[in-house]
């Protein structure tokens, strides 16, 4: 005999309507303050990603608070010092490639694509496809970008930029310090925020996604300035100019996974081909895929997916989310919010195997 079936009834209380309401009022409120949010966020990944520093002074018997002074002191003369050396020959390079850009993108067109001029139309539209139109492009752009920095031309808007980038940056770095400075600093902030009765189990969250968020800033740290090196010391080696600005967008970009290492290598190829043919060209090509080969099947793997547990996939969609939501403070704490995420989902999947 056949049992007849239990309907399913949904009851939906007033409890509930308030819930969702209250969700709903702070996803809200989140988006309004969404340049807070990112500063804030910013602050308390800045501030976990010095602790290792601050641990290992510590070791020396120096209290919290000096050791706080000496690692922001020593990564700000790190920093600064990395922008005093690098800053300058990549500016002259930059500006030296302008010049030549165009001839170099009508040498392509030339010699390989068969004097189509495909790659000039691509970057400059049909009308603008040889170096005498082209370089009053470049000089208009480079006007127009010097003429923006010009508070003459805009005032408020300048000033807005200005100093709201001004007023952020001092903002991380003084919530950052408070962070730091404390032993539980950012365990304490998470207890005010959350709500009651979920503080243990975000502290809990935090402190995991704190390793992973750790370890993988040094290890894509370590992955730039490796990749950096060896593309510099290779494209020198190979005797292609401005080696230091290629290697330095190859550094940058490896914080993209699978296409930033291929978006490096276009313009080295296409530098390598106009001073050294197609056979310089094949060769830096070979030098690029070689680097590529390294990062993805030996570093790669062991900093993103063994340490952090974020897939290729969605490393890519988190630096467009966050880039999208937030700028460059998006890009720069994406990946970090994108671990303690999947440590959320995995944490959930494991309740419903439990409950099953």
């Amino acid at each position: 005999m056949k049992k007849p079936e239990k309907d399913t009834v949904i009851s939906i209380t007033a409890g509930t309507i308030v819930k969702g309401l209250a969700i709903l009022l702070g996803a809200w409120v989140l988006w309004i303050l969404r340049d807070l949010v990112m500063v804030v966020v910013t602050s308390v990944i800045l501030a976990s990603s010095i602790e290792p520093g601050i641990k290992f002074l510590s070791r020396f018997r120096i209290h919290r608070i000096p050791a706080v002074l000496l690692t922001y002191l020593a990564t700000a003369g790190l920093f600064f010092g990395l922008i005093l050396g690098f800053v300058p020959p990549i500016v002259n390079e930059a500006s030296d490639i302008t010049q030549k850009l165009p001839a170099m993108i009508q040498s392509v067109d030339k010699n390989v694509l068969g004097d189509k001029n495909i790659l000039s139309k691509a970057f400059w539209g049909e009308n603008k496809a040889s170096p005498a139109s082209v370089n009053p492009a470049l000089e208009d752009l480079f006007g127009r970008i010097s003429g923006a920095s010009d508070a003459s031309q805009n005032v408020f808007g300048a000033a807005g930029a200005i100093f709201g980038g001004i007023f952020s940056f001092v903002l991380i770095v003084i919530l950052s310090f408070y962070f730091a400075m404390q032993e539980r600093g950012i365990e304490n902030f998470l207890r005010i925020i959350i709500p009651f009765g979920n503080e243990e189990y975000a502290i809990n969250l935090w402190e995991r996604s704190k390793e992973k968020i750790g370890k993988w800033m040094q290890g894509q740290l370590l992955l730039g300035v490796l990749i950096f090196v060896v593309v510099y010391l290779g494209l020198t080696i190979f005797g292609v100019p401005y080696a230091m600005s290629l290697a330095l967008l190859a550094g940058v970009l490896e914080i993209i996974p699978v296409f930033g290492p291929i978006l490096a290598a276009i313009p080295g190829v296409i530098l390598a081909f106009t001073v050294g043919g197609a056979t310089l060209a094949a060769i830096v090509a070979g030098f690029y895929l070689l680097v590529q080969q390294f990062e993805s099947h030996l570093i790669y793997p062991l900093v993103v997916r063994k340490v952090v547990g974020v897939p290729p996939i969605l490393v890519i969609l988190a630096l467009i989310i966050g880039a999208q939501l937030g700028g460059f403070l998006g890009i720069l704490i994406s990946v970090p919010v994108a671990a303690a995420i999947m440590e959320l989902v995995e944490d959930i999947e494991r309740r419903k195997g439990m409950i099953v």
